[in-house]
C-alpha cells in the first residue's frame, strides 16, 4: 500500500509539475538557449581583417636615396585566410624590385601557416609571374622565418627565405634585426637578375611604439644585388614608421 502511495504521488507532481527533474532534462536534447547559461552560443569561426606595413622608409646613403614597402593584408578565419603581400623600391621616380602576391594560407601546425598562390612582379621592368608554395610562421626563440618556392614559364625557378626576430629593450622601444635572400635558377636579362643568390637586403631597426599600431623607427640597411649589370652593395640609413590595423 506504500508503494501504491508513493507511486501515485510521483505520477501526479509529474501531470501537474515541469516534467522529468532538471538534472534528467539535461541528459535529453535542450534548446539552444538552456545550452548557454550566459546567451546564445557564439560563432567559433568568425571573419577577421587585418592589414601591416612593417617596413615604409625612407633610404639615404652613398648619394643615393630611395623609399621601401613592405607590407601585407589578409582576411578569414583562424583556419582559412586570403593573404596580400606587396614590396618594392622607388628610387629616382622609378619603381624596382615590385613583388605582389596573392595566397591561400592554412596552419601546419599551432606556429607554422602553409602559403601557395601567385606573385607578379610589376615594376619598371617586363613584369612577369610565378606559381609559389611556402611556410611561415614563429621558430623556437621567436624567429619569424618564412620560406618560398617560385616557379614560372622558360624553366624559371626561385626561392626567397626572410626572418626577423624582436628584442624587447622596454615595453615600446623595440629592436628588429631583419634579413631576405632571394635566389634564382636562370638569370633574367629583362628584369636583370642573375643565377643564383640574386640579392640580400638585410637591416636593424630600433622602433619606439607611440601606440601599438603606430611606431616610427630608425635604423641600418645592408643592400647587395648580383645583376646582370654587375655587382651593387651599399649601407644606408633608414628612417619610417611600422604600422597596424
Amino acid at each position: 500500500m506504500r508503494r501504491f502511495g508513493i507511486g501515485v504521488v510521483l505520477v501526479v507532481g509529474f501531470i501537474g509539475g515541469t516534467g522529468w527533474p532538471t538534472h534528467a532534462r539535461a541528459q535529453g536534447t535542450p534548446d539552444a538557449n538552456s545550452a548557454a547559461p550566459f546567451g546564445p552560443p557564439m560563432d567559433d569561426q568568425p571573419i577577421f581583417v587585418h592589414a601591416q606595413l612593417d617596413q615604409f622608409e625612407l633610404r639615404a646613403g652613398d648619394g643615393v636615396g630611395s623609399f621601401r614597402w613592405d607590407g601585407q593584408a589578409w582576411a578569414g578565419t583562424d583556419t582559412n585566410r586570403l593573404v596580400i603581400k606587396s614590396e618594392g623600391f622607388v628610387t629616382a621616380g622609378v619603381t624596382e624590385d615590385g613583388d605582389h602576391e596573392l595566397l591561400y594560407a592554412h596552419p601546419l601546425s599551432s606556429y607554422f601557416d602553409l602559403q601557395a598562390g601567385v606573385r607578379y612582379d610589376l615594376d619598371a621592368l617586363p613584369s612577369r609571374g610565378w606559381a609559389e608554395v611556402g611556410i611561415e610562421g614563429l621558430a623556437p626563440y621567436f624567429f619569424k622565418v618564412a620560406a618560398t618556392a617560385y616557379a614560372s614559364d622558360g624553366g624559371h625557378f626561385a626561392a626567397k627565405v626572410t626572418g626577423s626576430c624582436e628584442e624587447l629593450l622596454t615595453q615600446r622601444l623595440i629592436l628588429e634585426p631583419q634579413v631576405e635572400l632571394n635566389a634564382y635558377s636562370r638569370p633574367d636579362a629583362a628584369r636583370d637578375v642573375a643565377a643564383g643568390l640574386s640579392d640580400i637586403d638585410a637591416g636593424v631597426r630600433l622602433r619606439y611604439e607611440v601606440r601599438r599600431k603606430f611606431a616610427p623607427y630608425a635604423g641600418v640597411t645592408y643592400e647587395r644585388v648580383l645583376g646582370n649589370a654587375g655587382h651593387t652593395s651599399g649601407v644606408r640609413a633608414a628612417a619610417g614608421f611600422r604600422i597596424w590595423f
